[in-house]
C-alpha cells in the first residue's frame, strides 16, 4: 500500500463515518500512524526480516526536556493513547457509555498533560514500540507512569510495560517491570491463542477489580508475562491457562490488565467505571459466579445481507440456501442486525459473529452498510464482535489495487475484534501446500503479523464426501459414525468456496493444518451438509479437526436443541460453539443453552 493509497483509503473512511455521524479518532502525525507501519508490513518492497524494530536497543530516558503540568482539565475527560492500530472503538464507546469524554493524544505532551491515561495497545508488541519510539511517546509514557499518575493499560498496553517481548523479537520494551513477555507453551496441551472469558485470582488489593468476584473476563492473546519473585510487588492478579499468568498489575495508581474490560460485559464496565472514577460511592460487591477455568462460548451468529428492497437484513440459510420455499422466493428475513446484536448481548452471548453473505465482493471498502452494523452494534455490544465477508486484495474499478490488510484495517477501526477470511484462506493454503513456501502475501499472513494470530479467524465451509475405503483419496478421512447412503463407513471432507459453491481439491483437515502454519488464530468450522438441519453438530468433522490442531475450534452448523452444546463439548476438543437460526427463531434462548451446560457440569459464563 502506498502513502497515496493510504491517504486516499483514510480519507475515503472519514467520509463514510461523517456519513453515519461517527468521528474518527484522531491519528498521530505522520510516522506515527498506524498506516506507516502497517504498509510495511503488507508485502511492498520489505520483507518482515528486513524491518528494523530496533531489538533490546530501546533506552527510555528518565528525564524529559519538556515537562508538562498536569491542566486542570474537566474530570470527565480520559485522555487516549490510540496509536491507530486494531479495534479500539469498542473502549471509546465504553468510556461514553459510562458518561466520560475522550481526548486524543497526539504528542507527547498530551501524555504528560493528561489527568488519566488509557493506553488500550492492540496488535503485535513490535510495531507498536516502533510507534512509540518513533513519536517520543514511549519516553513520556514512561515518565507519566514514574509519577505514579493514573493510568490503565489493557492487554498489549500491560505487555509494553515489561523488559521485553519473545514476539517478532526478541524486542526491547518500555522497562518499568522486570520479566520478559513471551509465549504460551502449547506443548502442555493449552490452545495458542488463548482465546475466551476465564477466571482471575486476585492476589493483592487492586480497586478496579473489586467487582469482578468469582466471574469471568475476557482474553484474546497468544503472549503472557509471568510472576517472579521480581515483579512480585507489581502483580494484583493471575490467571491459569497452562500456567499461571500476569492477568493484571497494580502500584500506586498505575494499573494495567491483560484482559478486555471493554469486552467482558458488566464485569468488564464495572472495571473500567471504577479506574475512570475511584472516588465515587461504589461499594465492594459480593462476589458472584464460579469462574474457576476457561469457560466454554456460546456465540451468536448473524448472516447479513441485502434483501430484494435492498434493506440490510439477518437471514439464515438451509445448506447455504437463504430464499424462502414461496412463489415470490424472497431472501429469509429475521430482523435487523443492530438490534439483534444488542439482544444476544443481553441474552448473555459470549460473541456475536457478523458473516456478510452480500459480499461487495467488488468494492469491499464500499460496503458503507456493513461497517455501520460494526461501528452501531459496538456502542452497547461489549462483548467479541467478529465479522467475515470480502475480505482480501483486491482492485476496484478504476484499477486501483488495495491490499487485504487495509480492508481489515477499516473493519478492526469500525468495531470489529477479529476478522474472519473464507475463500481467500482457502487459496492461500493450496498454494502454500504446493510450493511449501509461505511467500507472505496472503491475507492471512499480512493480517495476522501485523494484529496478531488472535485476530484472524479461518472460516471453513467443508462438505461431507463418503468413501467405501480411504485409500480412495489423498485426503485425510475418518470413520464415520453414520454410515453413508450405501453402506459407506468413511468420509473425507471437501473444502468449498464462494458460499459453497464451488468445490476445491482439498482436504478441511489439510486446509485447517495449513492456516495454522500460516497465522490463523481460531477456525470456525461450518458444515454444509449440517447448516440449517437441526439435528445436531457434526461430531465427527469436528472431532477430527479439533484434534489436529493446537489453536482453538469453534463449532458450527446443525444445533437444534441444548443437547447438541453439551455432545459437541463432550465429545471433542471444540472451545465454542456457534448457532444462528434456532436463536433467531426464539427456539432456544442462549440462556437455557448455558444452564444446561451448567447442569452437565461445563463451564460456562454466566
Amino acid at each position: 500500500m502506498t502513502a497515496v493509497e493510504t491517504s486516499v483509503a483514510r480519507a475515503a473512511a472519514n467520509q463514510m463515518e461523517v456519513a453515519a455521524g461517527i468521528t474518527s479518532a484522531p491519528q498521530f502525525p505522520k510516522a506515527s500512524s498506524y498506516s506507516s507501519f502497517s504498509s510495511a508490513y503488507s508485502g511492498g518492497s520489505h520483507s518482515l526480516q528486513s524491518l528494523q524494530f530496533n531489538p533490546l536497543k530501546f533506552k527510555h530516558a528518565r528525564t524529559l526536556a519538556i515537562r508538562a503540568s498536569v491542566s486542570a482539565a474537566d474530570d470527565s475527560v480520559v485522555t487516549l493513547l490510540d496509536y491507530g492500530a486494531g479495534n479500539v472503538r469498542s473502549l471509546r464507546n465504553a468510556i461514553r457509555f459510562l458518561g466520560f469524554n475522550i481526548k486524543d493524544v497526539q504528542k507527547p505532551e498530551d501524555i504528560l498533560n493528561a489527568k488519566r491515561l488509557i493506553f488500550p495497545g492492540v496488535g503485535a508488541f513490535a510495531p507498536a514500540m516502533d510507534v512509540l519510539n518513533k513519536t517520543g511517546m514511549g519516553e513520556a509514557l514512561c515518565s507519566y507512569i514514574e509519577q505514579d499518575r493514573p493510568f490503565l493499560g489493557i492487554c498489549l498496553g500491560l505487555q509494553l510495560l515489561f523488559e521485553s517481548s519473545e514476539e517478532n523479537g526478541p524486542v526491547k520494551g518500555l522497562g518499568l517491570i522486570p520479566g520478559v513477555v513471551g509465549r504460551f507453551d502449547s506443548s502442555n496441551g493449552v490452545r495458542v491463542p488463548h482465546i475466551g472469558w476465564n477466571a482471575i485470582h486476585i492476589t493483592r488489593e487492586s480497586q478496579i477489580l473489586d467487582d469482578i468476584g468469582s466471574r469471568h473476563v475476557y482474553f484474546v492473546h497468544s503472549y503472557r508475562a509471568m510472576p517472579s519473585d521480581d515483579n512480585t510487588e507489581w502483580v494484583s492478579s493471575t490467571c491459569n491457562y497452562g500456567d499461571n499468568f500476569i492477568a493484571s498489575i497494580r502500584r500506586g495508581n498505575v494499573h494495567a490488565v491483560q484482559f478486555h474490560p471493554e469486552k467482558s460485559g458488566d464485569v468488564g464496565l464495572s472495571v473500567l467505571r471504577r479506574f475512570l472514577n475511584p472516588k465515587s460511592e461504589m461499594t465492594k460487591k459480593p462476589a458472584q459466579g464460579k469462574a474457576s477455568k476457561l469457560a466454554k462460548r456460546v456465540i451468536a451468529c448473524l448472516d447479513v445481507r441485502t434483501n430484494d428492497k435492498g434493506d440490510l437484513v439477518v437471514t439464515k440459510g438451509d445448506q447455504y440456501d437463504v430464499r424462502e420455499h414461496t412463489k415470490e422466493n424472497e431472501v429469509r428475513n429475521l430482523g435487523k442486525p443492530v438490534d439483534l446484536a444488542g439482544q444476544y448481548y443481553k441474552d448473555g452471548a459470549d460473541e456475536v459473529s457478523f458473516l456478510n453473505i452480500t459480499g461487495f465482493r467488488d468494492f469491499p471498502l464500499g460496503d458503507l452498510p456493513m461497517l455501520q452494523v460494526l461501528r452501531h452494534a459496538s456502542e452497547n455490544v461489549f462483548v467479541p464482535l467478529t465479522v467475515g465477508g470480502g475480505i482480501r486484495d483486491f482492485t476496484d474499478a478504476n484499477g486501483r489495487y488495495y491490499s487485504s490488510l487495509e480492508v481489515a484495517a477499516e473493519y478492526f477501526r469500525s468495531g470489529a475484534d477479529k476478522i474472519s477470511i473464507g475463500s481467500d484462506a482457502v487459496y492461500a493454503a493450496e498454494e502454500y501446500l504446493k510450493t511449501k513456501v509461505k511467500s507472505g502475501k496472503s491475507s492471512l499472513e499480512q493480517i495476522s503479523r501485523v494484529y496478531g494470530n488472535q485476530a484472524v479467524v479461518v472460516s471453513i465451509d467443508p462438505r461431507r464426501v463418503y468413501l467405501k475405503d480411504p485409500k480412495d483419496v489423498e485426503f485425510k478421512s475418518t470413520r464415520v459414525t453414520n454410515p453413508g447412503p450405501n453402506g459407506e463407513q468413511y468420509a473425507w471432507y471437501q473444502c468449498t468456496v464462494n458460499g459453497g459453491r464451488e468445490g476445491r481439491p482439498i482436504g478441511a483437515y489439510e486446509l485447517a493444518k495449513a492456516v495454522e502454519e500460516l497465522g490463523a488464530g481460531e477456525i470456525l468450522l461450518n458444515c454444509i451438509d449440517c447448516d440449517g438441519q437441526g439435528k445436531g453438530y457434526d461430531i465427527d468433522l469436528i472431532k477430527l479437526i479439533s484434534d489436529a490442531v493446537s489453536i482453538p475450534v469453534i463449532a458450527s452448523s446443525g444445533a437444534g436443541a441444548v443437547e447438541h452444546f453439551s455432545e459437541v463439548f463432550s465429545k471433542t476438543n471444540a472451545s465454542a460453539a456457534l448457532a444462528a437460526g434456532i436463536f433467531h427463531r426464539k427456539e432456544v434462548p442462549i440462556q437455557s443453552v448455558k444452564e444446561h451446560l451448567l447442569q452437565e457440569g461445563i463451564e460456562v459464563r454466566m
